[in-house]
């Protein structure tokens, strides 16, 4: 059943976003196929809708047909191998995992959004990201027509990207394929900060419960966790990715810094924008920066419009690019709209 003008605010985090020109829902990975593939043989514009969590929709909104993906179905064998179809929800499947005993996902706890689109963002946190257990993904290749079962190296996965955000247009994300390890007990914490919540030092491992809770807890001081009562979450994550800089170009300031295996360094986005001028609560109109996380540009109130957010999000781009001459990339999905 296809709908029209449907507001697309409410299936985003942010609340933020005009009509659609068409809209349909997908519930198995046959409909989602053949939804998309009629549209493309009409011609017209088609949008993939997941949980809306890392979507920036323009006041305009789309002048096309939203797809919004509802296909459920999970597959987990006995040597680890867990399938996933694309419509289900991602934090409630890391917390099946943990339940179960197995370990590779956990520090991706509290993460908003569906499975369809983590391999899409290379979803990371907290020393983890998806790239280090996906093993393959199963998509409909709108270019030949047929449905495909892509590696993880023909993924192309890199920090916060992969091939898909290359070709937004080409692939439909179907399923995904990671590869778990039964185990009671976490990976090796790898990140400083979840290992001082937890009093481990990096590299220990814990149990999977106890790094789940840690992981949300940090989340959640962050107004990372989505909860209706707290005006933070209403936000698409951290909008600025952290800036990759050669050793040269970071050996320009002082900073807190990460050293990638490459030999270039990671440079936090947060100390960048606050060193800059923008501090945790910065408000302009009905907008603001996260009172928790420097990272999160939010509509507190739900009454701002996409323009609002935007300016905001030039403003601190532009302050941290005059200070330090760096150019932050907005990491949410632009719809209708450039930054």
């Amino acid at each position: 059943m296809f709908l029209k003008e449907v507001r697309l605010a409410p299936y985003t985090t942010l609340g933020l976003g005009g009509p659609a020109t068409a809209f349909a829902e997908a519930t198995t990975q046959a409909e989602l196929v053949e939804i998309v593939a009629e549209a493309d043989l009409a011609g017209d514009p088609v949008l993939i809708l997941g949980g809306g969590s890392n979507l920036v929709v323009s006041d305009a909104g789309f002048d096309g047909l939203v797809v919004r993906v509802t296909t459920t179905g999970i597959e987990l064998t006995g040597d680890g191998l867990l399938t996933a179809q694309a419509g289900e929800d991602w934090d409630a499947l890391v917390a099946r995992t943990v339940a179960e005993g197995w370990s590779g996902v956990e520090c991706l706890s509290g993460i908003p959004g569906l499975v369809g689109s983590t391999p899409i963002q290379n979803v990371g946190a907290y020393g983890q990201e998806v790239a280090q257990t996906i093993t393959g993904v199963r998509v409909y290749d709108r270019m030949t027509g047929e449905t495909a079962d892509l590696t993880a190296a023909e993924c192309g996965f890199a920090y916060r990207h992969s091939a898909f955000k290359d070709d937004p247009r080409r692939h439909v994300v179907l399923a995904v394929t990671y590869q778990l390890i039964e185990s009671p007990q976490s990976a090796p914490v790898a990140y400083a900060e979840l290992a001082k919540r937890l009093g481990v030092d990096v590299g220990e491992r814990v149990p999977l419960a106890e790094a789940r809770e840690a992981v949300l807890d940090l989340r959640r001081g962050k107004g990372m966790v989505l909860d209706p009562d707290d005006p933070d979450t209403r936000s698409a994550g951290s909008f600025f990715t952290n800036p990759i800089l050669s050793a040269a170009e970071a050996a320009a300031f002082e900073s807190p810094r990460w050293d990638m295996p490459d030999g270039r360094v990671k440079i936090p986005a947060a100390w960048l924008i606050e060193q800059a001028g923008f501090p945790k609560g910065y408000a302009k109109g009905p907008v603001r920066i996260s009172t928790k996380h420097t990272l999160a540009l939010t509509n507190p109130d739900g009454e701002a419009a996409t323009d609002d957010l935007l300016a905001l999000a030039r403003e601190v781009r532009d302050g941290v690019r005059d200070k330090f001459g760096i150019t932050l990339v907005n990491e949410p999905v632009m719809v209708g709209l450039t930054l």
